[in-house]
């Protein structure tokens, strides 16, 4: 019973803290460690709101919640009876654990559809251009530059960006795409995408992903700012933001017009970095909902 309320406390504080976490004011100065407080958030959550169900549920078997699972597959007797409130608690707690998998894989099933038939899209509509090699063309006259992750990704630019940006412009566009690419940002978005969709009316997933699909365009921003001016990237930003881009197709992640002006700010005039003391706080945050959901699911309070 005492592992079942740690884990529904753990599990209230993660809900709190989320929608707490949607107003702070710092994420945009370290926007890196913003996405990895959100990221244990989120995993903390669904251990800890699936293990509190859980926990309860295999009460009768005297011990922790990874065990009492394991020796109910083995079909195991427990040590006292079953009641309708623990086989309730039972079947929810393996259906919100079913339910946030089901969703998890659907959403990169998707995701993995969708960069496909791109792919094929691309060989028919798109080709290589001399002038930026390594980089697919899109015959299209409106601006649009994104990238395809994946293990064949690829990087893409219409021809109306190419007439839109200057070449230093368009050097940092790329630059921005290419630290999608490199860090893998659609898998920091998959989790956040698959909450939404579990939980399609909850504000705060709502609120989180939209926050952190916001980090990591900054964190692309961060990276890309390593090799181009800053304010080569802001005036890339700023034409795009004016010339109405193209939407980024679905599945891919690319330059648009998001709160373009917080970006800008951040490019032209960037923010003191967060101390060093707070940073190592957020970092043990982290480290600590990462390992006591896990940690509650093994032993027995």
């Amino acid at each position: 019973m005492i592992t079942a309320a740690a884990l529904a406390a753990l599990a209230t504080a993660c809900a709190v803290g989320s929608w707490r976490f949607t107003t702070a004011r710092w994420t945009s100065r370290a926007p890196r460690l913003a996405i990895i407080v959100w990221q244990s958030l989120g995993v903390a959550w669904g251990l800890a709101t699936t293990g509190a169900m859980l926990a309860y549920a295999v009460q009768p078997y005297g011990t922790g919640v990874l065990p009492g699972l394991i020796a109910f597959a083995h079909g195991e007797p427990p040590l006292h009876a079953w009641d309708a409130l623990h086989v309730l608690a039972l079947i929810a707690g393996l259906t919100s654990l079913a339910v946030l998998v089901v969703v998890l894989l659907a959403a990169g099933v998707q995701a993995l559809r969708a960069r496909r038939r791109h792919r094929m899209l691309l060989a028919l509509i798109s080709h290589d251009d001399p002038g930026v090699p390594g980089v697919r063309v899109l015959a299209h006259p409106s601006a649009a530059a994104y990238c395809v992750p994946g293990l064949r990704s690829q990087v893409v630019v219409s021809e109306g960006a190419l007439k839109l940006l200057s070449e230093d412009e368009l050097a940092a566009v790329l630059a921005h795409e290419a630290a999608h690419v490199r860090e893998r940002h659609d898998l920091v978005l998959l989790p956040f995408a698959a909450l939404r969709r579990a939980l399609p009316w909850s504000k705060v997933v709502s609120d989180a992903q939209g926050q952190v699909e916001l980090l990591i365009e900054m964190a692309a921003d961060d990276r890309a700012r390593r090799y181009c001016s800053p304010r080569r990237l802001a005036t890339a930003l700023l034409r795009f933001g004016t010339a109405g881009a193209m939407p980024t197709p679905h599945g891919m992640l690319g330059l648009h017009a998001h709160n373009v002006m917080a970006r800008v700010d951040r490019l032209i005039k960037p923010a003191p970095e967060l101390a060093v003391s707070v940073r190592y706080g957020y970092i043990a945050l982290s480290v600590i909902l990462l390992t006591t959901a896990p940690y509650l699911w093994v032993i027995q309070l």
